[in-house]
């Protein structure tokens, strides 16, 4: 029988380590050749197999795939496309399939979130349904670190290590100037329904009194009377107050402080505009003066100061979705597995697709303080690790170089087109 090609995609919104796990598959499938032909890559993830604009990895160079490490956003593109029920629409498989077999892929590898677990997932039960024998693993990937069975997500680690530095370098700029200037400063952050982004926000306070002095998370509903009075007491007492506000804070009846009525292809809706919101709050109501910033694509684009142990977490899934492939394995995830004891460690195991798909990991309680508006030092254990180390790029002329791949097209096979 010969070799099979594999087909890798990048789904979602990117990161900062998600091209180190295209690394990792890229890499570990050219050290197979004897039993994986060619790595096509999705561009623009899976509308390029859709559409059969398939990327051919083999033309890119040994440097070139190994700088991926070390070079933030999507190589060859993302996208928010999600694949409705076979039911609803049986013409999207049926054409994955047609693509797949036009260019003997038998190998389905899916680099993203929850939506594309469960793409990954309605893939390899497609494969089984039409008999044509595919081995579809999901390799995680998103900042939010929501998805389940995993200790944390490839791409969170950096954009933890981000905002922690980000609110550390703003409190200080803050703290001198509040005598006669600024007072307060908001921070909005991503993460969505969990606060994973803004916790994380909390390593930056090492002292009784440091910034952040409040974190607003989803988890925990937001209470006008308690964020205002909360505060002016610091303000009274450091002369200012630094706040750090997950953009998928709600009220007690789940209405979103923020946000729009915009949903996107996953069904999510467009967040954004907290900062805005509650410093307008904060001037109306106590007078305060006040400077707010969104991190935004900011936070999950920022290579130049990531996390040693995202980097390689990201590259570790990349190579074990390759191997699990090789064992037979199908509709699984790596998914990382923390080691036991005092001292930081961590393994890859696996978790099956139908208990990952569509599923949320939202911070614990006991990771949240009492009053709700800080970290426990059961969250600091759990967070601390995943920003340990820095990953510098290289630099030239004071700038991160990056890689830009060829993205040479393969040929397409099929006469007939499809749109998406």
């Amino acid at each position: 029988m010969p070799k099979r090609n594999a087909f890798y995609a990048q789904s979602g919104g990117v990161t900062a380590v998600i091209n180190a796990s295209a690394a990792g598959v890229i890499e570990t499938a050219r050290e197979n050749k004897q039993a994986i032909g060619k790595v096509y890559a999705g561009r623009n993830g899976i509308i390029g197999a859709l559409r059969e604009e398939l990327i051919d990895t083999s033309k890119e160079s040994k440097s070139a795939i190994a700088q991926l490490r070390n070079t933030p956003s999507g190589a060859f593109g993302s996208c928010r496309h999600k694949l409705k029920s076979l039911e609803e629409n049986r013409a999207e498989y049926e054409r994955l399939i047609e693509v797949f077999k036009a260019h003997n892929i038998g190998y389905f590898f899916y680099n993203g979130g929850g939506d594309s677990a469960d793409t990954c997932l309605k893939v390899s039960q497609l494969s089984k349904t039409m008999g044509y024998p595919l081995q579809a693993i999901h390799i995680p990937k998103t900042i939010d670190n929501d998805l389940p069975l995993t200790d944390n997500c490839p791409g969170f680690g950096s954009v933890a290590k981000y905002i922690a530095i980000s609110t550390r370098e703003a409190a200080m700029d803050v703290a001198s100037m509040c005598e006669t200037s600024t007072k307060v400063f908001i921070l909005e952050v991503m993460g969505r329904h969990a606060g994973w982004i803004a916790a994380a926000g909390g390593l930056a306070a090492e002292h009784e009194g440091d910034a952040p002095h409040i974190i607003l998370f989803p988890e925990i509903a937001f209470n006008p009377k308690k964020f205002l009075a909360r505060v002016k007491r610091c303000v009274k007492q450091h002369g200012f107050c630094v706040i750090v506000a997950s953009e998928g804070a709600k009220y007690k009846d789940g209405t979103l402080l923020a946000g729009s009525s915009h949903k996107d292809a996953f069904g999510h809706h467009q967040l954004g505009g907290l900062a805005p919101t509650l410093a307008e709050m904060i001037k109306s109501e106590l007078g305060f003066k006040y400077h707010w910033a969104v991190a935004d694509y900011l936070q999950r684009a920022a290579r130049h100061i990531a996390s040693t142990t995202d980097v390689e977490q990201a590259y570790a899934v990349g190579v074990a979705a390759v191997k699990m492939a090789l064992q037979g394995k199908n509709a699984i995830m790596p998914a990382i597995v923390r080691g036991k004891g005092k001292r930081y460690s961590w393994s890859i195991g696996e978790a099956p697709l139908e208990k990952v798909a569509n599923e949320e990991k939202m911070m614990p309680r006991n990771y949240i303080s009492r009053d709700g508006f800080g970290i426990t030092e059961e969250a600091r254990a759990y967070l601390q690790p995943l920003i340990a180390g820095e990953a510098y790029p290289t630099y030239s002329k004071g700038l991160p170089r990056y890689v830009r791949l060829k993205n040479v097209a393969v040929p397409k096979k099929l006469k007939n087109s499809f749109a998406v």
